[in-house]
């Protein structure tokens, strides 16, 4: 177990594969900026002296983090000290990082351990070389986050001093859980469950590291706690694939009747793998998975073999002291558990790849998530190669959450400014489609959320040209261009056409992604939306003018609002920066429930 006791974010990090050996690194670091990067010329990760503390993992920007720097600089350097307890001794020990934004290089001890550059995505080094026995270890990252490179995927992070519009206050550092874990010399290193709705079975591939030759791997599925299948294997491979039997020839385990065991919004079924791999000694890994398919036929998206309309909101995924870091994995628990009051049955994560743990309470509770990644703003040979590194790492994270039902490599265009008529950014496109579907055949890929798409699962539009109450002619063009397919395809949000020069419609399902955002400040400061109401009675109003003309469409099988919160000077949330309601959630479900409201 890990040290638990005030420290913030306790919990355990990686709740798809859960090791009971394990220490939380999270707490006071020491901390020093280094506007001139003299660190590595005055050696400090061999002797650091720095000067200030922080809080991980908040990064330094956030007020969480209590550092008290606020300036920017490109670069900064954490360090701390940790004593291993004695359950780990002749152990072997994995450093982990949740993310750190954006490249970081790990030291322990004066030592190299190893580099990672994505801001997004986890990783973790093998440290048991460079551990010093019977003595404290000093650990030491130095981070380089250069503010100023538009070829970093940055998502909603502003690369100016300022926010303003729709970029916010950047990120640097570590941002996500830093822990350490120990683990026997054969273990399993990692595992992919991948259920089959239509044949009841689900495939389990691990990897094993050391000296598997020998040693069995066990199985065992629990489904609410009832036994589905227990099976032990000799291991002949460090790759280990096998296929176990779900639904035993019984009708009602399956989604013909009712949901069976399958998992969605409405029936978060979960079935519980515990895996383990012994030979002198045993490692065991619990994990789980949901009996999930999302796929598309003729215009419409089918979860679990039915038609399923998705109602999303768009999540920025951030908090006023934490900024990309949640306080506590309880406002993750908060944030889908308000949603779902709302009528909504999931979310766009929106330029931002989420902490597993938010994906864990959606895999819990019932929540769709659209998986999304910073983009870099510009593009170029850097940036595409950077955006396809990140992806690879997030497919391998994330794949096993039920949760996640469509991948979103790109959106409105950003990395790919001239993709309408590019053919080398078109081809940057596409390339990213294919790669995700060849890493992941499970789930849904939108090629460029919101227009000048080429190939995709799913022609996701953006649209906000809805005006005001007053604004009739404008309205009324909105609700006629969602009336039906023809209309929806002629239609040029934002000026832009759908699809990029050489692409046309081939038949995907037609959902609006973004509209809306209703600004209404209800705590005095000042911001901005798309429109704007004065009170709780015309946010209401104005919701539910535009949702009348959702509903009218013949042609749309799902929508994204935006947004879910207020996000610094963009004001537009249905939800308060701190998550206070604006209106009477009450009456917003009934509208995304098509009953209106009183």
């Amino acid at each position: 177990m890990s040290n638990l006791s005030n420290i913030p974010r306790p919990e355990y990090p990686r709740p798809q594969f859960v090791r009971d050996l394990w220490l939380n690194l999270n707490g006071e670091w020491d901390f020093q900026l280094d506007k001139t990067n003299e660190g590595m010329e005055k050696r400090w990760f061999e002797n650091p002296q720095l000067s200030g503390k922080i809080i991980v993992p908040y990064a330094y920007q956030a007020a969480l983090s209590k550092s008290g720097c606020t300036e920017p600089s490109d670069w900064c350097w954490y360090h701390r000290t940790f004593a291993l307890p004695s359950t780990m001794d002749g152990k072997q020990l994995i450093l982990h990082f949740g993310a750190v934004d954006y490249q970081a290089w790990v030291y322990l001890n004066g030592k190299l351990v190893g580099f990672h550059e994505g801001g997004h995505t986890a990783f973790s080094f093998d440290i048991t070389p460079y551990i010093s026995a019977g003595k404290e270890q000093a650990l030491t990252l130095r981070v380089y986050d250069p503010l100023k490179d538009e070829t970093i995927p940055r998502g909603k992070q502003f690369w100016e001093e300022s926010s303003r519009g729709i970029w916010y206050t950047p990120t640097t550092g570590i941002w996500q859980t830093c822990w350490l874990e120990a683990v026997e010399k054969t273990h399993i290193k990692n595992v992919r469950l991948t259920p089959d709705i239509d044949k009841g079975t689900v495939i389990v591939e691990a990897t094993v590291a050391g000296d598997y030759a020998g040693a069995t791997f066990e199985v065992d599925i629990t489904y609410k706690g009832e036994p589905i299948t227990k099976n032990a294997f000799t291991v002949s491979h460090s790759y280990i694939r096998l296929e176990f039997e779900l639904y035993s020839k019984t009708i009602f385990r399956t989604a013909f009747h009712g949901g069976g065991m399958a998992w969605s919004p409405e029936h978060p079924n979960l079935f519980d793998v515990t895996l383990t791999l012994t030979k002198t000694s045993t490692d065991t890994v619990k994990s789980y998975f949901g009996l999930r398919k999302i796929h598309t036929h003729e215009g419409k998206v089918y979860l679990n073999n039915r038609p399923y309309y998705q109602k999303l909101v768009l999540d920025q995924g951030y908090w006023p002291g934490g900024l990309l870091t949640a306080p506590t994995d309880d406002d993750y628990k908060k944030d889908i558990a308000l949603t779902k009051e709302m009528g909504f049955n999931g979310c766009r994560k929106h330029q931002k790849v989420e902490d597993p743990r938010f994906l864990y309470w959606a895999d819990k509770l019932g929540f769709l998530v659209w998986g999304e990644c910073a983009s870099s703003p510009c593009f170029s040979e850097e940036a595409a190669a950077r955006l396809t590194r990140e992806w690879i790492e997030i497919i391998e994270r994330d794949y096993n959450h039920p949760c996640i039902v469509t991948w979103v490599p790109f959106n409105e265009s950003w990395g790919v400014p001239n993709v309408n008529f590019n053919k080398q950014e078109q081809d940057h496109t596409l390339a990213l489609y294919y790669l995700i579907k060849s890493l992941d055949t499970t789930r849904l890929v939108i090629s460029n959320d919101g227009w000048e798409l080429t190939k995709t699962d799913i022609l996701g539009i953006h649209n906000y040209r809805h005006g005001h109450k007053d604004e009739v002619a404008m309205y009324n063009k909105y609700k006629k261009d969602l009336s039906t397919l023809e209309c929806l395809l002629k239609s040029l949000p934002a000026d832009r056409p759908l699809y990029a020069q050489g692409f046309a419609h081939e038949g995907a399902p037609v959902l609006l992604t973004e509209y809306g955002g209703i600004a209404y400040k209800v705590d005095g400061t000042t911001g901005w939306g798309y429109t704007t109401v004065q009170s709780a009675e015309q946010l209401l109003d104005d919701y539910a003018r535009i949702m009348d003309a959702i509903f009218a469409s013949e042609a749309l099988h799902g929508f994204c609002y935006t947004q879910l919160t207020d996000v610094e000077q963009e004001i537009n949330g249905l939800l308060a920066y701190d998550r206070t309601p604006k209106c009477d959630l009450a009456k917003i479900r009934d509208i995304n429930h098509g009953k209106g409201y009183a």
